[in-house]
């Protein structure tokens, strides 16, 4: 024990000398980052007692996850809206849509062709209006 002894005396006496060694200026730069260091633990210790402040903290991360993946949800919802366009438009036969305009291009050629049919025999034309009118009023006769 008698060695433990002289051990700690031989310690603090180092420890001493170099306390003497030592500046005043230094020893109180080295008392105020001390300070500064308790200061920032306690400020620590202190925020992660306070319940409310992490409750409210939580909250904003979680408004926040939730604010991302709503973000995320759209972004792939108009990426799979345009995937699907794409896919519609590559799945519809052009020739469907050829057809249509050719059946519409088609009617305007009948219609042109009965107005200038008319236009070149209105005897004909009118006969055959006179006998569609008939029929016409006939049916709505027959059905009351």
């Amino acid at each position: 024990m008698a060695t433990k002894g002289r051990k700690a005396d031989t310690g603090s006496q180092t420890a001493n000398q170099q306390a003497e060694e030592r500046k005043p200026e230094e020893i109180q730069a080295d008392i105020e980052a001390t300070r500064e260091d308790l200061g920032e633990t306690v400020a620590a210790i202190a925020d992660k007692a306070d319940v409310k402040k992490q409750a409210k903290r939580k909250v904003e991360e979680t408004k926040a996850k939730a604010t991302a993946k709503k973000d995320e949800v759209k972004q792939k919802a108009a990426t799979q809206k345009e995937a699907t366009t794409a896919k519609v438009k590559e799945a519809t036969p052009a020739s469907a849509q050829e057809g249509a305009q050719q059946a519409t291009q088609a009617a305007q050629q009948v219609a042109a062709q009965a107005s200038q049919a008319a236009r070149e025999n209105p005897v004909q034309s009118a006969a055959i209006a006179a006998f569609a009118g008939g029929l016409l009023i006939g049916w709505m006769i027959g059905r009351r």
